[in-house]
C-alpha cells in the first residue's frame, strides 16, 4: 500500500504516490519530483497558493505527467517554507555516479626521445639565464637622465661567476642586469669581450646562495659534428624565458658575418627555432652538452622571425675567447699593422676591374712598415694608390673576408708570405711576421 502523499492525501499511484514526505513521523524521504512537494490545495487554489496560480499549476502538471513519471522534466524553484528541506543530490537512475579519478603523472607515457628531452631541459635551465641591455637616456623636457631597456637576450653560466654571451647583445649598455631561473635580476659587468667573434663574457657577484641556483654548462666540442645530429636550442625568444626548440644540425662549416663584417668560420647550421631574444643561448646536442652560441638566423622576410635557417658560433672558437678573458683579462689577436680600404672604395677606383684587398696605411712600428707601401698623393696632389693585397701563404685573396680568413688561423709571431700588386702593374712577394693586437676589456693596444 502506497504511503501518505503530501497534503491532499491524493496519491499519483505506485511510485509517486511514495514520493511525498512521510506524515507524522518516520523517515523523511526528498520528493522525487518538484510536482509532489506542491502544499495542500495547490490545485485548487484553496490554500498555499494565490488565486489562479492553482489552476496553473494543475495544467502545467497535468499535460506534463507522463514526463514527470519517467523523470525527464524536473522544475527548478524555491520550494515553500514547509518544505524548504533540501532533498539528497539526483542522480539518472540507470547512471550510477563516477568514481573521480586521480590524475595520471604528467610524464606518464613519454617515449623515451620525449624523455630524453625533459631530462636535458631540466638540467640545462638553471645555467641559462635572461640578459637586459640597459641604456642612459635624457627627458627632453627635465633633462634628466635614466636608464631605460633597449634589447634583451640570452645567455648561460660558464662557470658560477661568469656568464657568456653574444656581443651583439650589450653593445652600447650603460648597465646591464642578469635574470637567473628564480627570477630575481642582478647586476653585471663586463669582464671583456671579442667584438670581431661576436662573443662577450659577464662577471656576477653573486652570494653563495644565489650561485647555488647558477648551475654552469657542461661544455662539449663542436670538433666531428654531424649533419642530423639532434640539437636544442634554450633561450627568451621575444621575452619569453626559458623556451626551448628542438631540430637538428642542417650544415657544418658555414661562414657568417660579425657585426665588424669579420667573417666568423666553422658555423653550426641548425633549424631548431631561433628567434630575437634567442641570441647569446646555447645551442646543446642531445645529451645536453654545449656546442654552441646561437647567434644569428637567415631571414629572407625581413621580419626577424625564424626560416628555420639559424646559426651558431662553434663552442670551440667560443672557448679560446673565453679562456683567454676569463684567465688573462685580455684577448690577442695576430696582426699585419694595415689599414685596409673598404672593398667598395677599391671597386670604385679600379671600375671593378681589380680584385684583392687596398693598403691605405702601415701602422707606424707596425710589422709591415718598410714592407707594404701604402697610399699616398705625389707633389701634386694626385692619388697614387698603394699596394693591392692579392694572396697570402699561397691562398688568393679576392676581399678583406679572404685575408681575415687566413689570420684567423694564425697566431702573434707566425711569419707569413703576402702577394702585392705594386703600382697597379708589377706582382711582388714580401714576407711579414705577424704582431699582436691585445684587446683589454673595452681598450685596445697594438704590440
Amino acid at each position: 500500500m502506497a504511503g501518505p502523499g503530501a497534503g491532499d492525501g491524493r496519491g499519483r499511484g505506485g511510485r509517486a504516490g511514495r514520493a511525498g514526505p512521510a506524515a507524522g513521523g518516520g523517515r523523511p524521504r526528498g520528493p522525487r519530483s518538484a510536482w509532489e512537494a506542491l502544499p495542500s490545495g495547490a490545485e485548487g487554489g484553496s490554500g498555499a497558493l494565490p488565486g489562479g496560480l492553482g489552476g496553473a499549476w494543475a495544467r502545467l502538471r497535468g499535460s506534463a505527467a507522463a514526463l514527470g513519471a519517467a523523470g525527464a522534466l524536473v522544475v527548478a524553484g524555491p520550494l515553500p517554507a514547509a518544505q524548504a528541506a533540501a532533498p539528497p543530490p539526483l542522480a539518472f537512475q540507470g547512471f550510477p555516479a563516477s568514481k573521480p579519478r586521480a590524475p595520471a603523472p604528467a610524464t606518464e607515457g613519454l617515449s623515451k626521445e620525449e624523455q630524453a628531452a625533459v631530462d636535458v631541459f631540466e638540467r640545462s635551465k638553471p645555467g641559462v639565464v635572461f640578459i637586459t641591455n640597459l641604456q642612459s637616456a635624457r627627458d627632453r623636457i627635465t633633462f634628466s637622465t635614466t636608464e631605460v631597456p633597449v634589447g634583451s637576450g640570452t645567455g648561460f653560466a660558464w662557470d658560477p661567476r661568469h656568464i657568456v654571451t653574444n656581443f651583439h647583445v650589450i653593445k652600447g649598455a650603460s648597465d646591464l642586469r642578469v635574470t637567473l631561473i628564480d627570477q630575481r635580476s642582478y647586476p653585471a659587468s663586463v669582464a671583456g669581450f671579442d667584438e670581431d667573434r661576436d662573443v662577450a663574457v659577464l662577471r656576477l657577484d653573486l652570494g653563495a646562495a644565489e650561485a647555488a641556483q647558477l648551475r654552469p654548462l657542461e661544455v662539449g666540442t663542436s670538433e666531428g659534428l654531424r649533419v642530423g645530429q639532434k640539437v636544442f636550442a634554450i633561450g627568451n625568444p621575444f621575452g619569453l624565458d626559458h623556451t626551448m626548440t628542438a631540430g637538428i644540425i642542417s650544415g657544418v662549416g658555414r661562414e657568417i658575418v660579425s657585426p665588424t663584417g669579420r667573417p666568423i668560420r666553422g658555423a653550426v647550421q641548425t633549424d631548431a627555432a631561433i628567434n630575437p631574444g634567442n641570441s647569446g643561448g646555447p645551442l646543446l646536442d642531445r645529451r645536453g652538452r654545449l656546442i654552441g652560441i646561437n647567434t644569428s638566423i637567415l631571414d629572407p622576410t625581413g621580419r626577424g622571425a625564424s626560416a628555420g635557417v639559424g646559426f651558431a658560433i662553434p663552442v670551440g672558437t667560443v672557448r679560446g675567447i673565453v679562456d683567454q678573458i676569463i684567465n688573462f683579462g685580455q684577448i690577442t689577436r695576430p696582426v699585419l699593422g694595415l689599414v685596409l680600404a673598404p672593398d667598395p672604395l677599391l671597386a670604385q677606383l679600379t671600375q671593378g676591374q681589380q680584385e684583392g684587398v687596398l693598403v691605405l696605411e702601415a701602422a707606424k712600428g707596425s710589422p709591415a712598415e718598410g714592407v707594404v707601401t701604402p697610399t699616398r698623393r705625389d707633389q701634386f696632389g694626385r692619388l697614387l694608390l698603394g699596394d693591392v693585397i692579392l694572396g697570402i701563404d699561397g691562398q688568393p685573396v679576392k676581399n678583406s673576408a679572404d685575408l681575415f680568413r687566413v689570420l684567423d688561423s694564425r697566431k702573434a709571431g707566425d711569419t707569413v708570405l703576402l702577394k702585392l700588386l705594386r703600382g697597379g702593374a708589377e706582382e711582388v712577394e714580401r714576407s711579414v711576421t705577424l704582431g699582436s693586437r691585445v684587446t683589454k676589456f673595452d681598450q685596445a693596444t697594438d704590440g
